[in-house]
């Protein structure tokens, strides 16, 4: 009775080694196709898109026009001008994807910096917070709150409604 072993084409293999038999298993990278190292610092250069779509910058990349990139972290205007950690889908250095902003060195940590905004919320009540000012903005609407205890209210049409008492208090009160 013949081994199972034997009707395989492994059964075959000449070397005492098995490197023609994982020849067979491995795919190898044509000779023309660059080796892509599996990170690569870059700096984050700019943003285009309305500020949703990284523009980074590296060594080696395609031509010398920064390069779209997509990320797995966030990504803020604060981080234009650090370094990044970039990895390149199938090893494609014109596919970057920002895996990480690096810390340390002369760059300073964003952990120390404010946070733009404050948000807690308790499930009755949602408080936004902001050190300086604080701004809601929808099309030519906006209310603008400042640290100084300033409120403006701007629209091309503003209305108030109460079906109670509807009270203007001030120290002054101007009217037209």
């Amino acid at each position: 009775m013949k081994s199972p072993v034997a009707e395989t084409p492994f059964a075959s293999v000449s070397d005492s080694d098995g490197t023609e038999l994982f020849a067979r298993f491995v795919d190898r990278p044509a000779a023309h196709a660059p080796l892509v190292p599996s990170v690569v610092i870059g700096e984050l250069v700019a943003f285009c898109d309305q500020g949703r779509t990284p523009l980074v910058t590296f060594s080696g990349q395609p031509g010398s026009a920064a390069v779209v990139a997509r990320s797995v972290v966030d990504v803020y205007g604060d981080h234009v001008g650090r370094h990044v950690a970039l990895a390149f889908e199938g090893g494609d250095c014109r596919k970057p994807i920002i895996m990480g902003i690096l810390r340390g060195g002369d760059e300073v940590a964003l952990e120390g910096a404010a946070p733009r905004a404050e948000i807690e919320s308790d499930g009755d009540r949602v408080i936004l917070s902001a050190k300086t000012q604080l701004v809601l903005r929808c099309g030519l609407a906006s209310i603008i709150l400042n640290r100084e205890g300033k409120v403006l209210i701007r629209g091309t049409f503003v209305s108030t409604r109460a079906s109670g008492v509807n009270r203007i208090r001030g120290g002054s009160v101007q009217i037209n």
